[in-house]
């Protein structure tokens, strides 16, 4: 095994005290994605990938209804 960890300091001279409250940060981050069930648990599905919209809508009867049948949802 390599010594070498799995975070690298890029630039600056953080002290102990700033990495450990890092790593503690991102351990924290991963849990709560290991207990949400991924890296999808805290965002809503994007409307783009909703593959409802592609169902057609029930036509609406009455007066006007041609009309309101070209107006967004």
């Amino acid at each position: 095994m390599s010594d070498r960890g799995h975070l690298r300091v890029v630039r600056g001279n953080p002290t102990e005290e700033e990495l450990a409250a890092l790593v503690a940060v991102l351990t924290a981050v991963a849990a709560r994605r290991a207990v949400d069930g991924g890296a999808r648990g805290d965002r809503e599905a994007s409307r783009w990938a909703d593959r409802s919209r592609l169902v057609r809508q029930p036509l609406s009867r009455g007066p006007g209804a041609w009309r309101a049948s070209g107006l967004p949802r």
